[in-house]
């Protein structure tokens, strides 16, 4: 209970960092904060064009399945890589200041939040004006996303901690995120292997991540309770371990920093 008195006590903290973050990662960019439209939007543009025309993927409303595919990577990717070397990057402060230090990684998981939240009204635009519309199944997004939120974070957890003493973690993690980006069914359906393979796709959480906000926008259905059932069991797991890895090694950050 400690790390919520903490972060209760230094809420006003938190809320700067949050601020910061979305702010400061497009200060001097003209566009600034619509970058976070743009950049999904691209990707998806690209993906659209060598896939649905090049390729010619069988894939009714490829655009819109490409769509809520790419913008949940897109959040967890930005989490991951931006958030990997928050340790390290604070250094100074952390030299100087007292605070708690698990305030950084969760000021970058939420801004990614704040942004994946913006982008999703990327998503309903394209729903709507394709013709396929809502359903009530929308219901079902804050969960997914709360779940999400908190895989990324106990990831972040880990990851930045360890950074600090192995400063090659960065360049490792961007290099499997690009391998994971294929093992993941974004740009393709799970039918696309066969039935005796599949399992191993679903070994990745993020499968079942992306999955579920297809059964909400995409198929306009309840998320599979298998599913998610799988990825609040890896949330769980993954937010755990990662927090007590953190607090293990937070003794030498000012040390390393």
């Amino acid at each position: 209970m400690t790390i919520f008195k903490n972060l209760y006590q230094y809420r006003e903290l938190l809320k700067t960092n949050v601020q910061k973050e979305i702010r400061g990662k497009y200060k001097g960019s003209f566009l600034g904060i619509l970058w976070s439209f743009l950049n999904p939007l691209l990707m998806v543009f690209v993906y659209a064009l060598v896939f649905s025309v090049i390729l010619k993927q069988d894939i009714p409303n490829y655009l819109i399945f490409l769509i809520v595919g790419v913008i949940p990577w897109n959040f967890f990717t930005t989490v991951i890589t931006q958030g990997t070397n928050c340790i390290w990057l604070n250094g100074g402060i952390i030299k100087k200041v007292f605070f708690p230090r698990e305030i950084l990684p969760i000021s970058v998981v939420l801004a990614g939040l704040v942004n994946f939240l913006i982008s999703c009204i990327i998503i309903l635009v394209f729903v709507l004006f394709s013709g396929m519309g809502f359903s009530w199944h929308l219901i079902w997004l804050p969960l997914i996303a709360v779940l999400q939120t908190l895989f990324s974070l106990g990831l972040l957890f880990a990851l930045s901690a360890i950074d600090v003493y192995v400063r090659d973690v960065e360049y490792l993690v961007n290099f499997l995120l690009s391998l994971l980006f294929y093992a993941t069914p974004i740009i393709y359906t799970v039918d696309l292997f066969p039935e005796s393979m599949r399992w191993i796709l679903y070994l990745n959480p993020m499968t079942h991540f992306i999955d579920a906000y297809r059964s909400i926008f995409y198929y306009q259905t309840s998320p599979s309770i298998v599913s998610l059932g799988y990825i609040t069991l890896f949330t769980i797991i993954f937010l755990i371990f990662g927090y007590l890895i953190f607090r293990k090694l937070e003794k030498g950050f000012a040390e390393e920093v």
